[in-house]
């Protein structure tokens, strides 16, 4: 819902269509935002639990999953989020053919690889939000912890959504200065540790949100909505999200998504950018690969 009413407002779309699994909660949903109808730009918003209702989607975003029940495993987790997916991925794609799948459900980037398989489009129509909201989250700590503004910092993480991501430290840049010549010109003292303790915030900040509020909603819900501009819009940004890495930076070990700066528009995913990595840098992505295709071998797709 916080994706919905994010893109809603900012007028990103002519009609949302919303499906969900539970009727009331659905059509309760949908008249809230349906009452707000006099302070947003005119959006026609429709709910079904039938998928025909997304029929002829330029976009098509996926957030549906699965809970984790206390004390089970990851692996079954997201076996049960395999089962959801076999009964969205395949209607969407019956009733949208040439649709855009942007997965947002977590683990993403393993679920990005199932839509693809379920929905048997081409690779660049299958993209997931990936680690778009960890780049945001490392820009504003980064920002934070220099005292600029979060907007002069261009930093990217890539990899796995998740403990295996990977801070590119080399191809930082504050106001078009490449972060550790910034450091120093402004003399303010750095230690690896210390770059590395920005990282673990990045990856644990989803977790602290969750262990606070129960979920996490407003921020996903503006990556999203991000995401989603540059592609209604045809803006053809770059952003670091979930695409097939298979043959890029020594990727070649199978069919394996996960994040990398691509070029997004009106066709999906129109490239992904060539990003000069340190030798460090590349081992940490293709290991980050290694550790997602090791889960995606135990689902048997």
């Amino acid at each position: 819902m916080a994706i919905a009413q994010t893109i809603l407002t900012q007028d990103l779309a002519d009609e949302i269509a919303l499906v969900d699994a539970q009727p009331a909660k659905l059509r309760g949903e949908m008249l809230d935002l349906q009452h707000a109808a006099a302070f947003l730009p005119r959006t026609k918003i429709i709910a079904s639990t039938d998928y025909s209702v997304t029929v002829g989607s330029d976009l098509c975003i996926v957030s549906a999953g699965a809970r984790q029940i206390a004390g089970e495993s990851r692996l079954n987790l997201l076996q049960r989020n395999v089962a959801l997916f076999r009964g969205i991925i395949p209607p969407l794609a019956k009733y949208s053919p040439g649709t855009i799948l942007m997965i947002v459900s977590n683990p993403v980037d393993v679920l990005t690889y199932v839509a693809w398989k379920l929905s048997g489009f081409p690779s660049n129509r299958v993209v997931g939000s990936g680690t778009n909201l960890d780049s945001s989250r490392f820009r504003f700590l980064i920002a934070d912890h220099l005292d600029v503004n979060a907007q002069d910092v261009q930093a990217s993480i890539i990899g796995e959504h998740g403990d295996s991501s990977v801070a590119l430290w080399s191809s930082i840049s504050v106001g078009g200065v490449p972060i550790l010549s910034f450091l120093e010109k402004q003399q303010i003292p750095y230690e690896k540790e210390t770059l590395e303790g920005i990282h673990k915030a990045v990856v644990d900040s989803a977790y602290e949100v969750i262990s606070l509020k129960g979920y996490t909603s407003w921020a996903i819900g503006y990556s999203a909505a991000n995401l989603a501009r540059s592609i209604l819009r045809d803006q053809r940004k770059i952003h670091p999200v979930s695409v097939l890495a298979k043959g890029f930076y020594g990727i070649d070990d199978g069919d394996v998504f996960l994040s990398l700066p691509a070029l997004l528009g009106r066709g999906g995913v129109l490239g992904v950018t060539n990003v000069n990595l340190t030798d460090e840098e590349a081992h940490r992505l293709r290991k980050s690969a290694q550790t997602i295709l090791k889960v995606q071998s135990q689902l048997g797709l």
